[in-house]
This record gives structure tokens, C-alpha cells and sequence, in this order.
């Protein structure tokens, strides 16, 4: 006897989970997201506050989460940012792909935004993708080519992310790293050094 298929949830139903969590549609899929930490926080305003200053004027608008962005009833998620210039942003969500998604990776969430949003986001036509790593700060970007995220550049606190899609925009990380909370050091963290030689 075939075991029967595993319900698809849709938009509709988000309103009856539980409203002190945040909650993600992926095929129909719920998935529950954890609360952020400290440092996840400041990166995401930082990155607010910078992207806001370069779009102030402009057509484009950059939304914080908790924010909807509906692919369709059953695909529905929160990226931490992003950055809409098309007639989808809408007062409760944004219907389609925005331009530009941000999301600051976690250990809870790694696998989450690493796979299935970014294939969600690949598949349904957003332009480009930042991948935050916070300690070590680490900005990817990936662009979208025929539905498939290529990496365009990687960046750290020395470096200032260049976008793809927008060309005048650039985020200089120095700033941003110097605002975050201090985070412990990494052990065993590969650095240049200065290779002792032993005696012959």
C-alpha cells in the first residue's frame, strides 16, 4: 500500500501557526525560524543602514524581516533583507522575486539558506544573493544565470562588496566589522605567519 503523501501547507495556512514563531514555506514545507542572535542582528543593520543610504531616492526600497516574499501559495520565506524595484512590493509582502536578497548565515539556518533558499531563490528568478558569513565577516556573492547561483566574488573586512546587478552599489565591510560586537577568536584559524625552521 503506498503511504500517503505529506500535506502541503500554503499561505493561507500560515495564519492559523504559532505567532511567536517565524515561520517559512518551501514546497508547501513549513519550517520554523529560530530567533537571532547579537551578532546576526547588528550585521543585518549594518547592512540595512548601508543599503538604505544608497537607495534613498530612488525606486528601489530595502525591506527588513520579518517580511513575506511570496513565490506562490505553497513557497513563501523571510530573507533577512532585500532590495525590491519592481511593482510586487506590496503593503503585506512582496509577490515574486525582488532584485537583491541578503541573508546572514547561522549555525541553526547554514543548511536552510545554503540549499533550499537558495534554490528556491535560483529557480524563481532573483538576481542576486548575498551569503553573510558573520565571524569571520564574510560577504558572497552569487549571481543568478538562467536559474542556476554563480559565485561573482567573496569579500571580507579588508574588501568593499561590489554588487552585480547594480553597479554603483558598494559596501565597504571595514566599518562594519568595526561596529559588531567582539566575537572570541577562532582557534586554529589559518593566517599568514612566518614559518620557524628547525635546526639542521
Amino acid at each position: 500500500m503506498d503511504s500517503p503523501q505529506p500535506r502541503r501547507f500554503t499561505y493561507q495556512d500560515l495564519e492559523q501557526f504559532d505567532p511567536d514563531k517565524r515561520w517559512e514555506l518551501i514546497d508547501g514545507t513549513p519550517y520554523s525560524v529560530s530567533g537571532a542572535s547579537l551578532l546576526h542582528q547588528s550585521i543585518v543593520g549594518e547592512l540595512h543602514f548601508a543599503l538604505k543610504k544608497h537607495f534613498a531616492g530612488g525606486p528601489c526600497r530595502v525591506v527588513l524581516a520579518p517580511f513575506d516574499v511570496k513565490f506562490s501559495d505553497v513557497d513563501v520565506v523571510q530573507p533577512d533583507l532585500l532590495v525590491s524595484c519592481n511593482e510586487g512590493l506590496g503593503h503585506r509582502f512582496q509577490e515574486g522575486p525582488p532584485e537583491l536578497v541578503v541573508e546572514v548565515l547561522s549555525p541553526s539556518t547554514l543548511r536552510h539558506d545554503r540549499l533550499r533558499k537558495l534554490n528556491l531563490y535560483a529557480r524563481e528568478g532573483v538576481s542576486e544573493y548575498w551569503l553573510v558569513t558573520p565571524n569571520p565577516l564574510l560577504v558572497e556573492v552569487l549571481e543568478n544565470r538562467e536559474g542556476v547561483f554563480s559565485t561573482r566574488g567573496v569579500y571580507d573586512a579588508e574588501h568593499c562588496v561590489e554588487s552585480i546587478i547594480f553597479p554603483e552599489l558598494q559596501v565597504e565591510l571595514g566599518p562594519i566589522q568595526a561596529a559588531l560586537p567582539p566575537q572570541p577568536p577562532i582557534e586554529d584559524e589559518v593566517r599568514e605567519t612566518v614559518p620557524v625552521y628547525g635546526e639542521r
